[in-house]
């Protein structure tokens, strides 16, 4: 599978299960560490749990396996290595401390939905 559709189909993943603000950066030249990186949030440790594990399931239904793991335990940061590309699914904060988009440059935007700053909405 080329490297462009794995990202789309992890960032489809992603919204399945409610992840906030994906981004898709192609880091690809110049890089060594990936072609694309997918940065995506959760409102909690076990969505970004849930996020992660969306991920593998439906590249691992594709075909693809993930080649290293970090941080499922803990929920803050997960980092899903796919060879040329890298999923990033943080905690807000943590996405917010890292910033990830500003440190690698311009993102290829492709959001489908509504930007979100990590709180949780108020319902009456």
């Amino acid at each position: 599978m080329r490297s462009k559709q794995l990202v789309e189909i992890a960032k489809d993943a992603a919204e399945d299960k409610k992840g906030i603000d994906p981004v898709i950066l192609k880091i690809g030249n110049g890089s060594a560490l990936a072609s694309y990186f997918l940065v995506v949030h959760g409102t909690s440790d076990r969505h970004v749990k849930t996020i992660a594990e969306n991920v593998v399931d439906e590249l691992h239904e594709h075909g693809e396996h993930v080649w290293h793991v970090e941080g499922m335990r803990d929920g803050r940061w997960v980092l899903l290595d796919y060879g040329d590309v890298v999923v990033h699914v943080f905690h807000y904060e943590t996405r917010k401390f890292y910033n990830l988009e500003r440190l690698w440059g311009q993102p290829e935007r492709t959001r489908k939905r509504k930007k979100h700053d990590g709180r949780k909405s108020r319902t009456s």
